[in-house]
């Protein structure tokens, strides 16, 4: 059961970050202009590079392939856009409660990647040795 749970919310996981990085090519534009909206540097080259980096760590994490450093990974991309596009302090009304929901829900993805690389990493170092 502890094996299927685990391999079931690690999939989870990834479908969250898979999804997201396929639509950052598929709705360009619209990806464009929100992080433009939050007056981001190099949209862009960090559009293409945060697409890329979300298709291969999903991958990786539903192969369950170096679990443990790719939750760790994702952990710090998702303290990047909580901070650069979930900037809830920075808007008011709708628009604020909105980011700030966005920010509190990544705050629950992020722990679930930090439990996940906790369970995942002594493995992964293991096997380095």
């Amino acid at each position: 059961m502890n094996t299927m749970l685990l391999t079931l919310g690690r999939v989870l996981l990834a479908l969250y970050f898979l999804v997201p990085g396929i639509m950052k090519f598929v709705s360009w534009d619209m990806h464009i202009q929100l992080m433009e909206k939050h007056n981001m540097p190099f949209v862009p080259v960090l559009l293409v590079l945060a697409g890329i980096f979300q298709i291969v760590a999903a991958l990786m994490l539903i192969a369950n392939r170096f679990t443990g450093i790719v939750a760790l990974l994702l952990a710090g991309l998702v303290l990047v856009i909580n901070i650069s596009l979930h900037d809830f302090w920075n808007f008011s009304g709708l628009d604020g409660a909105h980011e700030m929901q966005n920010f509190i829900k990544n705050l629950g993805i992020f722990a679930g990647l930090l439990v996940l690389s906790g369970h995942s990493l002594p493995a992964f170092l293991q096997k380095e040795k």
